[in-house]
């Protein structure tokens, strides 16, 4: 059951409040028919490079990862034209948020509860993107691993938020739509909600999500 006595929401960014494959639909005509596969590559090579990197004892910044997983992606399909790099790059700086996020967070925040965001992007991506999908005055503190130089899932992240709010870690409700980080921030103590959309199966038993829910607007009235 999540702690009722919860003082802190926090967020995931990248596919759980801004929709990581908004870039490529912004360009989709031009990218053509290999355009979902491509964007499918660049997400899951970005996400590779975080965990290859961290497991390595290694280091570089979101964005850097997110321009090479980008030329990965224009190698393995190259029917999409490399002249769409810096427009897909710009895209990426100020991705949508999802339709519900901004109510989601307002609704959260009537209540007087902390909000946050956690997440593996830098701290320049996330200024650019929480002020162009208007997310940034909903928000307490965006938290970047940028300050522990690993990458979640590891403990070490999570263990930003307890520092920022000096709380311990039952107190926070952490929000996510990727399944392994729910996975880590269940196995730090955090409560947690996975924003299955997919309704995708479970892939991690053994750290069950407090709740699950398949899009953000039923966050606020689950009373939680």
């Amino acid at each position: 059951m999540i702690n009722v006595k919860a003082q802190a929401y926090v967020f995931d960014a990248y596919g759980t409040l801004l929709d990581v494959h908004a870039a490529i639909a912004r360009h989709r005509a031009e990218a053509g028919p290999d355009a979902e596969r491509f964007s499918e590559i660049w997400r899951i090579k970005q996400l590779e490079y975080t965990w290859t990197l961290t497991l390595a004892g290694a280091y570089l910044d979101f964005w850097s990862l997110t321009e090479r997983a980008l030329d990965y992606a224009f190698a393995r399909i190259p029917s999409v034209s490399q002249a769409l790099r810096p427009k897909l790059l710009e895209a990426y700086f100020k991705l949508d948020a999802f339709p519900d996020a901004a109510e989601t967070l307002a609704a959260l925040k009537s209540r007087g509860l902390r909000l946050a965001i956690l997440s593996n992007g830098s701290p320049r991506m996330l200024a650019a993107a929480t002020q162009e999908s208007k997310l940034a005055a909903s928000l307490d503190a965006v938290l970047s691993v940028d300050a522990v130089r690993v990458y979640k899932p590891r403990p070490e992240v999570y263990a930003l938020v307890t520092d920022r709010f000096a709380i311990p870690a039952q107190d926070v409700v952490f929000v996510s739509s990727n399944r392994w980080d729910v996975m880590g921030a269940a196995s730090f103590g955090f409560s947690t909600v996975w924003v299955n959309r997919g309704r995708m199966p479970d892939e991690y038993p053994d750290a069950q999500p407090s709740r699950t829910i398949t899009v953000l607007a039923e966050l606020p009235a689950l009373g939680l």
